[in-house]
């Protein structure tokens, strides 16, 4: 397998159910399909794509249904579970291959972990970044958050799920917004411990009321803001935000599947300081049970929830050695 360094990016449009899906590929060989998280797009995985490429794969980047320029159906139930699974399936196929590794961050490693569940004999592996699985079951999902928080505050995932709520903060100012949550989740600018908590809203309030005014994560210059700003005023933030409010609509329609493990070769990575690592630690702990073929479980010190962005060093190596071994 010879590594190709200087291979240049490409973008495409390919067809899937809901119509148009953009991606970016870079390099030849083994087919790994990255897919990032809210908010974000395929540029998530800028600093992957010529890494994976120089190893001797073909990595691609997609834009998620609803962001940057893939469709962005209108109806709020075309963002379920199993849509977004059947859009990596025919990316797959519409890259000529019949299997893949699928890599996920954030809602990305959700859709990349039920895309390995509904479709073992295209997934033959999954890499998860900073959202842990955890198989399909429990209570009923909008419960569950609507119990978080107490009478004071909200979580915002409660809060994202209501139709045009987050959208009437967040368009107005679509770049200072997308500046303070990245850095409310990035490691170098989160609030320090004992300051109000940006994952919830007070009653009535906002949720950027929360977010820190100082400088932009390290990982994060000017220009990479304006990529993803550009993104978002284009596109605005409802077919992101439809994810969020299709939760139940996951739940029943995994419940043929609840508990069920993922069994193919799996990695995970997380950050010590991301809530969402240390907020799902039981699903961590239950990995034996549940990612039974897991390689390994990585936990960056000091790292926040942009993991790739933040600690794209670390990353790369482990995504790159954890490859390796799939083709031994």
């Amino acid at each position: 397998m010879q590594p190709e360094p200087t291979a240049e990016l490409r973008h495409r449009i390919i067809e899937t159910p809901a119509g148009r899906l953009h991606l970016v590929e870079q390099g030849t060989g083994p087919l790994v399909l990255l897919v990032h998280g809210f908010p974000e797009s395929w540029y998530s995985w800028r600093l992957q794509l010529p890494a994976l490429a120089a190893a001797g794969y073909r990595a691609a980047a997609i834009d998620v249904r609803g962001y940057g320029r893939s469709s962005r159906p209108a109806a709020t139930d075309a963002y379920r579970m199993l849509d977004l699974v059947q859009d990596n399936v025919a990316a797959v196929r519409a890259l000529g291959e019949e299997s893949a590794v699928v890599v996920g961050h954030d809602w990305g490693s959700n859709i990349a972990a039920s895309s390995a569940l509904l479709h073992p004999e295209v997934f033959h592996a999954v890499g998860l970044l900073s959202v842990p699985y955890a198989p399909p079951g429990g209570p009923r999902p909008t419960d569950v958050f609507g119990r978080i928080g107490g009478p004071e505050q909200e979580f915002y995932v409660s809060y994202f799920q209501e139709p045009g709520r987050a959208e009437a903060e967040i368009e107005p100012d679509v770049r200072g917004w997308l500046a303070g949550f990245y850095a409310a989740l990035s490691a170098d600018t989160m609030p320090a411990r004992g300051e109000p908590d940006p994952h919830f809203v007070t009653h009535g309030g906002r949720l950027r009321d929360r977010f820190p005014t100082g400088p932009l994560p390290a990982w994060l210059s000017e220009d990479d803001l304006d990529v993803y700003a550009a993104e978002f005023e284009h596109t605005g933030l409802t077919g992101a935000l439809n994810r969020y409010r299709n939760m139940d609509r996951d739940w029943e329609d995994l419940a043929p599947h609840r508990g069920a493990p993922v069994t193919q070769p799996s990695l995970f990575i997380g950050g010590t300081l991301d809530a969402s690592t240390t907020w799902m630690a039981d699903a961590i702990n239950a990995y034996p049970t549940t990612l039974p073929a897991l390689s390994a479980s990585h936990l960056l010190e000091g790292c926040g929830h942009w993991i790739q962005q933040e600690r794209p060093a670390e990353v790369n190596r482990l995504l790159t050695d954890w490859l390796t071994t799939l083709q031994s």
